[in-house]
């Protein structure tokens, strides 16, 4: 994850969602988490738990594609 926000930072957008596919729907995420705790906005709840559901799938999608699949 740590390689993928220094690829961001670089501007190698690309490379940075094929190294963690997660990567942009987590700063999503914690933008929302952020914004949130300083501006209260309706359905933010459920918004927060839909992209923490979708990161997590994304992450083990993933994990079983690079262990099992692209192995």
């Amino acid at each position: 994850m740590q390689r993928s926000v220094l690829l961001i930072f670089k501007g190698e957008f690309t490379e940075a969602f094929f190294m963690y596919p997660a990567i942009y729907s987590l700063i999503l995420l914690l933008g929302l988490i952020v914004l949130n705790t300083f501006k209260n906005f309706r359905y933010a709840s459920k918004i927060i738990t839909i992209l923490a559901i979708l990161n997590g799938l994304i992450i083990i999608g993933n994990f079983v594609f690079k262990t099992f699949i692209n192995h």
